[in-house]
């Protein structure tokens, strides 16, 4: 098995809802056009990845659905829709629970896979009414059988402990999917995370390529024989994260998940910890009121 295969098979449990696991590298497609994604997807099936993460906001459920159910259609007998984990997100939180609910009805069938395996609030906007309304809704999508479970992204401190002291709650998040990376260590909200047995998603791992060519990544590169993506992609392993790392090259989306013929040391790693610079690249919803 080489070390590629290797890395893109290991999953890890989800606490929060035993005995599901999850896949620890996921290809992100996010702000994929519908034709890039579907070659990534495929590309990423061919090579080895069995998770992709999308979004209503992206506007690409459909078109990785497709392409997921075409690679599955020409392998029959190697793979099956149970060894792909697709995750969606819902596009906005509402107070209106109805709409909600219809809306994550029509990510199951707009992906065309027969059911979701994550599915998030994708921010914590709209305030404290819609968040709870808006998770009660990912709860009977679950216990109805249309999403297998249920997660948040870019959730603070405080919406964590919000949702996880709800008096309501049936079903408990699996993941808060956050950027973090060695420019942006999310500590605080990491070990919120921890408290509830919330596993961390690493989105943004490469840091939308704007740290490549810091000293010590290059050095550290230098070190382990590895190119700038795969060390970060690693540091981002060897924290426990799931990690997303993003590309459309073929060549690119091999390589970020080509990470497992070296090991970070415990000095480096603390060393790559100490560049945190609470880096935003795109969005910080994690202040949300």
């Amino acid at each position: 098995m080489s070390t590629t295969t290797q890395m893109l098979s290991r999953r890890l449990p989800l606490p929060n809802q035993p005995p599901l696991t999850i896949p620890q590298i996921h290809l992100g497609l996010y702000q994929m056009s519908p034709t890039s994604t579907t070659s990534s997807v495929l590309s990423a099936l061919q090579t080895g990845y069995r998770a992709f993460d999308s979004a209503q906001w992206y506007e690409n459920e459909h078109s990785t659905g497709r392409a997921i159910l075409s690679f599955l259609s020409s392998h029959p007998s190697s793979l099956s829709r149970s060894e792909i984990f697709y995750t969606s997100k819902l596009r906005s939180n509402s107070t209106d629970y109805a709409s909600v609910r219809a809306s994550i009805t029509r990510s199951v069938q707009e992906c065309g896979l027969g059911y979701i395996d994550l599915f998030l609030l994708h921010s914590p906007y709209g305030g404290r009414k819609a968040r709870l309304t808006s998770w009660k809704a990912v709860e009977d999508a679950v216990l109805a059988g249309e999403v297998r479970s249920g997660g948040v992204s870019n959730f603070g401190v405080k919406h964590i402990e919000e949702l996880m002291t709800w008096g309501e709650v049936r079903v408990k998040p699996v993941v808060n999917q956050i950027e973090v990376h060695p420019f942006n260590t999310q500590e605080e909200i990491r070990g919120v995370c921890d408290k509830y047995g919330i596993v961390v998603q690493a989105y943004a791992p490469l840091v939308a390529g704007m740290r490549m060519g810091h000293e010590t990544v290059v050095g550290l590169s230098k070190k382990y024989g590895c190119d700038a993506a795969q060390l970060l992609v690693r540091w981002s392993i060897q924290h426990g994260f799931v990690t997303l790392p993003k590309s459309s090259r073929p060549d690119r989306i091999a390589s970020n998940a080509d990470v497992g013929g070296f090991e970070i040391s415990a000095e480096d790693m603390k060393t790559l910890d100490g560049l945190d610079e609470k880096l935003v690249t795109d969005w910080d919803p994690t202040d949300a009121p």
